[in-house]
């Protein structure tokens, strides 16, 4: 008489093993370690850049302008961790070992969404420390009085710049599963799309009006030193279901029917 395994009773993994398992999958292969450190250190390369050109011409350099040096730096590659979290399970096929050990994929992706979050603010914490520890130098180097004037800088609107990019690439990435693919995409749509945008508001006047709507990239500026106004958070919250909250949506129905091999 044949006998089988019932699984009925057994215990569902706790969610936060499986973010724990997302966080480590981002660092322990080649491409995830080099992309982190690349990261870092390009950061950390900018800023030494900066302080040495300020230096060089005798101006003053403050907390504010370092911190917006690592919020364009660190805002480059973090849309690829984001990208690489999810295209890994396909790119190196261990997408069926993965479901197989988690049959939930919603779990799984939703794990590998708050492990992008996660890095993200690890990877602003970092950014916001190389800042401080540069500033320092830079005082203790040049002579000067070390300020931490944040300017036009706005430290809750670096983290939330931080989340975003990296929640793009990764919703680029549902989209399309495939590194390559969602990597150009993204670099398309922040570099080029904006200003496709912009030249066709200079001479269309109707989509003039249209622009503030659906420029997802022009309606983050704003965040950037935390002057946003009501209808600025109407523009960043509509172009933002339509460029972020869309292909997610989209991604994530493609991630539960697209077939594992």
């Amino acid at each position: 008489m044949s006998q089988t395994l019932d699984l009925s009773t057994t215990s569902r993994t706790p969610f936060s093993r499986l973010v724990k398992v997302e966080l480590r999958k981002s660092w322990d292969t080649r491409a995830g370690i080099w992309l982190l450190a690349i990261t870092a250190g390009l950061a950390v390369v900018v800023m030494v850049i900066a302080m040495i050109t300020f230096a060089v011409q005798d101006l003053p350099l403050d907390f504010g302008l370092l911190m917006a040096t690592t919020t364009y730096t660190t805002g480059l590659l973090l849309p690829v961790l984001g990208i690489m979290l999810v295209t890994g399970e396909w790119g190196q096929r261990t997408g069926m070992v993965t479901f197989a050990l988690e049959p939930s994929r919603t779990r799984v992706v939703l794990a590998k969404l708050v492990a992008g979050l996660l890095l993200a603010v690890v990877v602003a914490v970092i950014a916001v420390v190389a800042a401080v520890l540069s500033n320092l130098l830079y005082g203790l180097l040049s002579g000067s009085d070390i300020s931490w004037d944040l300017g036009q800088t706005s430290l809750q609107g670096f983290v939330i710049l931080q989340a975003v990019s990296m929640l793009t690439g990764f919703a680029i990435a549902a989209l399309l599963l495939n590194t390559a693919a969602a990597i150009v995409v993204y670099f398309a749509y922040s570099f080029v799309l904006p200003i496709v945008f912009a030249v066709v508001a200079g001479l269309v006047g109707w989509f003039r009006d249209l622009q503030p709507w659906i420029d997802f990239a022009n309606a983050q500026t704003p965040l950037f030193d935390w002057s946003i106004s009501g209808v600025e958070w109407a523009h960043l919250l509509v172009s933002g279901m339509l460029w972020l909250g869309l292909p997610l949506a989209l991604g994530m129905v493609r991630i539960l029917r697209a077939e594992v091999k």
